[in-house]
Formats: C-alpha cells, structure tokens, sequence
C-alpha cells in the first residue's frame, strides 16, 4: 500500500477564510454562533445560526469576487463559492504549481456535500411560482458534484471527479475515498474535502421539523451549540468550505513538499438503526473508531485526542460518548475529547473537511481545542473532555468522527509524519 500524505490545506468557515485566521479563532475559544442575518428569522423557532462573514475580504471576510471570476457569481450557490475558496487557499498552500499533462491524469478531487444548492433550489421555485424564467445554470449552480467539477477544471484534475454524499459525513467519506485511491495507486494527487451552504427557510425549518436543532438559546446564540452538556437541546447549523491537498509520498517528498501530517487508518460503518437517530448503543460509532484504529495499525492507547462528531443532539452525543468509553476502556481517561463544533456549528457535508482540517492544525501545534459551554457534561465512565481552556500536550495519533442521518459513521486518523 502507498503511504499518503497531507500537503495543502484551505478554510471558510462562520470564523471566516484562511487557516491562519480559524486557528486563532478557535483556540481563543470564539464562537461563531449569532442570530440569523441572511433572511428575517422572528417567525422561526430556531433563531440562530453559524454564519460565514460576509465582506470585503478584509479581515478574514468572504468576497466571492476575490476567488470567482464575477460573470459566474450570479450562477452558482454558496457551497460552490465555499469550496472555490477553500480550493484555492489548499491549491497555493500545497506549492503545486501548475498541472500539466500527464500528470494531470493521476490527479482527482472529491468534494463532499450533504445538500448542495438548498437555497438556490428553494429561491427558484419561489421565482418560478411567480412566473418567472428558470435560469439555464439553475442545474449547474446547485447539483452536489460541481464544487468537484469547478476545481477540477480549473487546476486541470483529469483524474476521478466526483462527490460523496452521506449526509454529515460526506466530506469524511470524500478523504476516505481520496486516501484510498492514492493507497491503492491509482493516482498520485488528490483535492477533496467538502462544502456546504443551507442557512435558508428551508434548512433551518427543515431540520427544526426533525427536531434537530437548537431552540433553547435564540436570545444567547452562543451558548446554543453545547456538544455533551446535559442542557443541549439540538445542534447549530454552520457553512462553510473545507479542502485538502493528498499526495502519494513518494511523489511529494521529490517534489520537496512541505507535509503537513499523514492519514494512517479510514474506517467505516453502519448503524442499521433507524433514519436519523444513532443506534443508542453507539455500536455504529464504536465499530467505525475500531476499524480506522486497525487500518491504521496503531493500538487506542496510541490516540491522544478524538475530534469528535459531538453535535449537541441529546441521541447523538449520548452515543458517541458510549462509543468513545467502550472502545479505549481504561484509557478513555487519558485520551482528549473535545467537538469543535461548540465554536463554529455543524457545518453538515462540510464538518467532516473542517474537523479533519482543526485535527491537523492541533497536531502540527500540538494543541488540543475546547469544548465550550460544557458547563455540565453528561454522566459518562472517564471521559477526559477538554473544557476551561485549550490542552497543550505531546500529539502524535489524532481521531476525527463524523456522523450522518441514514447511519452511516466514519472515522479518519491523522498521524505526524515520520519517514520511516
């Protein structure tokens, strides 16, 4: 098996564009939870959400202008956009430089999404009620797979093109998959990761319909996302972009890479339990943390620190936390937990990216995130989850979880680079 390597990485998220700009954020404990801005939310029961800032590219605010030609603005959503940006951000990170033929044919991207073009869709059917025209790019500015066909056309990917979709895991199972290909030699690059954009009527009625959102804070948006406190009631909806540049090693230690880490084990499963809730066990969570353990070949008392899926839902953080306790037994006591989703929401298709993204920051700076607001954290045997301030601490081996509706887990592990 090829070994396969992180070498570029690019972010929008509710604390906006750049790395550099969610790192400070989120070890400073900040949250990006406000009241909605992008539509009148005084008839919503959910009033609060995660939002990118919006702006003139200054201080970390999103311009599209700054990362999309402006003739094509007008023709796609925002999850397009996200990922453009984040594309971007990874591409130059990386210090790729230009694609060329051949070469191209060895290089892909997967980009996950859980809902795509949700507002889009929703804006046009309105305007089409209304007798309007539908737009000849409404297909193309808001179906999953174009965030991956945008980047691929624009760094000449000629390689497999095409996106996951697994409702909150998406962009989990989008690494996974690029990881596998270059495991597998069937190319050398890949960009993938994840996007996602539904703060819109639709979104946040919808998943309040299925009660899984947030109610209880509309009047203190950023107390509202509280993975594994007794007091959540439901998660916070973030967007957002997130993207990463794999390489085969060989091929990124000739070209004098800078490597960012390495992905040691990718694991997977399914609850078969029901529609939205996880199995209450956390035997779906359990058995996709143990298969990327042993695809990785390191033992649980090799993990310092678990990014967890902990998206406030009182199911799902219940399980996850059961999973957590039954997998590292007497070492659950000594392994870090923390859901950075407490700072910036659940970023849906896009977490999985964004969380994999913070994983690999915390291992390079060898710094462990915050779980805010855990002010009273739910009855489990020992978990260590971090709390009052950000764990400075010896990294080596770090687990990111993400989670869907349907059942479906995914566990990624992310190791510090030894050549060896």
């Amino acid at each position: 098996m090829k070994r396969v390597v992180v070498t570029g990485m690019g972010l929008v998220t509710p604390f906006g564009c750049g790395k550099s700009q969610n790192w400070n954020s989120l070890i400073s404990a900040k949250s990006g939870a406000t009241k909605i801005s992008k539509f009148d939310y005084t008839k919503y029961k959910c009033q609060v959400a995660c939002e990118v800032p919006i702006g003139n590219g200054e201080n970390g605010t999103f311009n599209a202008e700054d990362w999309i030609e402006r003739k094509e603005i007008k023709k796609i959503d925002d999850f397009i956009k996200y990922a453009m940006a984040a594309g971007e951000e990874a591409f130059q990170d990386s210090n790729l430089g230009t694609i060329n033929d051949p070469q191209s044919y060895r290089a892909g991207c997967i980009i996950g999404s859980g809902m795509g073009g949700l507002p889009g869709i929703e804006r046009t059917s309105i305007d089409y009620s209304n007798g309007k025209k539908i737009s000849p790019f409404f297909i193309t500015g808001r179906i999953i797979n174009m965030p991956a066909g945008y980047l691929s056309i624009k760094y000449n990917l000629k390689g497999p093109n095409y996106s996951t979709v697994s409702a909150c895991a998406s962009s989990a199972h989008a690494i996974g998959e690029s990881f596998r290909l270059i495991q597998h030699g069937q190319v050398d690059i890949m960009m993938t990761g994840g996007s996602e954009a539904t703060i819109s009527p639709t979104g946040i009625e919808g998943f309040t319909a299925c009660r899984a959102l947030s109610t209880k804070f509309n009047d203190n948006p950023s107390k509202s996302s509280r993975p594994f406190d007794e007091d959540r009631d439901g998660f916070v909806m973030g967007e957002g972009g997130a993207v990463l540049i794999l390489e085969e090693l060989d091929h990124a230690l000739k070209r004098n890479a800078k490597i960012l880490c390495e992905i040691k084990g990718y694991g997977m499963s399914s609850d078969a339990y029901h529609y939205t809730l996880p199995d209450i066990s956390g035997d779906g969570a359990y058995r996709a943390m143990n298969n990327a353990i042993e695809d990785a070949e390191i033992q649980s008392n090799e993990i310092q620190y678990i990014n967890a899926h902990g998206t406030s839902t009182p199911a799902g953080d219940k399980a996850e936390a059961l999973a957590i306790d039954r997998l590292f037994e007497e070492n659950s006591e000594k392994v870090c937990v923390s859901s950075t989703k407490s700072q910036i929401g659940h970023l849906l298709g896009a977490a999985g990216a964004v969380e994999a993204i913070f994983s690999i920051m915390s291992l390079e700076n060898e710094i462990v995130p915050i779980n805010l607001n855990l002010e009273n954290e739910l009855e489990t045997k020992k978990i260590n989850f971090i709390k009052s301030e950000p764990l400075i601490m010896k990294l080596t081996n770090i687990m990111s979880n993400s989670f869907g509706f349907g059942g479906t887990n995914v566990s990624l592990i992310f190791s510090k680079f030894d050549d060896i």
